[in-house]
């Protein structure tokens, strides 16, 4: 077994590195990073597992960093490339890395669906060395003939699990066997099965093995609440949910019932706004930066959003739609009690849909608190601080575009940004075809 590091002076790391983490306010390493640090600065290929808000984005961005440190890209060659499934994750993921980036003079671009596929073609040919890339954009940018992976070295798959889930498998080995055939591979994900295992067989060689806690592990300061409520008194319940004090995000099903929440909520007095995989990069951006001011409120989301979006102070996950699987409970609920912080996630559950939520829960290792609840009743407001909206139906003007903000390059469909935590933070299963993103 691997030492682990009791903190980031006995990595190893760049000098200019932990002058950066010291000017972030960050001075211990999470458990994700302390186990596998001392393997991925020795070059090791590691396979790290860790829930999500463990901090796995530093655990992979500072060895690769510091490894790639010293050393210049030339047009269209970077050096380093980390893969997402999603467009939030890659803006999430380059803001996290962003200053850490510049302490020791290395350039990132991010390469994702949505956004000005020139803009990015442009930064790669400016001389990026560390690229954050959506799969499909980044094979548009190689078939253009705008990049070349020939000398990447360090390679880290973000969400591992989510790549091999979701259509990405082809487009993910394809990439992959374009890198140097002997640099360093790391996959970091809060579950490792499914079609993690192929990855891991081909790609990876004698990697060592990292789990800070189970693959079902939650957050420990996280409380699960099952709520009992009839389709009768559902609306009104969730309306009132939707009003309380703070910041939440309620996941639906799909983009339309995500649309037509958000249009009600509205319509009730209740500051909501939707984001899926329909609206476009610009729109998704600034959404999410709606809902970091607090102009919006209410973050109505579908499963596309469960990866990759982390906002300071979110304390509620309410899943409105019951998720199918217990990887996509565990990973909607992980958008709070991030870094330490606690969260609540709450789950309303209709009487015929009782026997599929408790199975899922018991999968999760859950136990949640469960309660029948109707509007107005007190365990409903002691449990989500719910209130009777203001009834005066709301607009939330929608701020002009401003492609400046954009962090880095930008382009395809399920790739928008997030801030990363202030301490070392890092982050359906249903089949459907690959996506350019």
């Amino acid at each position: 077994m691997t030492t682990v590091i009791p903190s980031f002076a006995h990595t190893g790391l760049a000098p200019a590195l932990l002058t950066a983490l010291t000017a972030q306010g960050i001075t211990e390493p999470f458990p994700i990073q302390s186990a596998t640090l001392p393997d991925s600065l020795a070059g090791r290929d590691v396979l790290g597992r860790g829930r999500t808000g463990s901090g796995k984005t530093l655990a992979f961005g500072l060895p690769l960093l510091s490894r790639t440190a010293g050393r210049k890209a030339r047009p269209g060659r970077p050096l380093a490339l980390v893969l997402v499934p999603t467009r939030e994750l890659a803006q999430q993921v380059t803001a996290a890395l962003a200053p850490y980036a510049r302490a020791v003079g290395l350039r990132c671009a991010t390469v994702v669906g949505g956004l000005s596929l020139q803009r990015q073609a442009d930064a790669l040919r400016a001389g990026a060395e560390v690229v954050v890339a959506t799969p499909g954009r980044l094979h548009d940018l190689i078939n253009r003939g705008d990049a070349r992976l020939d000398q990447v070295e360090i390679t880290v798959l973000d969400e591992a699990d989510q790549m091999a889930d979701m259509g990405f498998l082809p487009q993910v080995t394809k990439l992959l066997e374009q890198v140097a055939p002997q640099g360093q591979r790391m996959l970091f994900s809060a579950t490792l099965d499914g079609g993690v295992d192929r990855l891991v067989r081909r790609f990876l060689s004698n990697p060592v093995t990292h789990s800070v806690d189970p693959g079902t592990a939650t957050v420990t300061a996280m409380t699960h609440h099952v709520l009992h409520v009839d389709a009768v008194d559902k609306p009104d319940a969730l309306t009132r949910i939707a009003a309380r004090d703070g910041r939440t995000i309620l996941f639906m099903g799909t983009k339309h019932r995500a649309d037509r929440l958000a249009r009600q909520l509205l319509s009730k007095g209740v500051r909501a706004a939707a984001l899926h995989g329909g609206k476009s990069q610009p729109q998704r951006t600034r959404i999410l930066e709606q809902f970091r001011n607090g102009q919006v409120t209410a973050l109505v989301a579908t499963d596309v959003a469960a990866r990759g979006i982390h906002v300071d102070g979110l304390d509620m996950v309410v899943n409105v739609d019951p998720p199918t699987e217990a990887k996509d409970y565990l990973h909607r609920g992980g958008r709070t009690a991030r870094a330490g912080e606690s969260g609540t996630v709450v789950t309303l559950v209709l009487p015929e849909q009782r026997r599929d939520v408790s199975r899922l829960m018991a999968t999760a290792g859950i136990r949640p608190q469960s309660v029948q609840v109707r509007p107005g009743d007190e365990a409903l407001v002691r449990v989500t601080g719910a209130r009777e909206p203001s009834g005066v139906p709301v607009t939330i003007a929608a701020p002009p575009a401003s492609p400046g903000r954009v962090r880095a390059s930008g382009g395809s469909a399920t790739d928008g940004g997030a801030r990363p935590a202030h301490r070392a933070s890092g982050r359906s299963r249903r089949p459907r075809r690959p996506r350019t993103v």
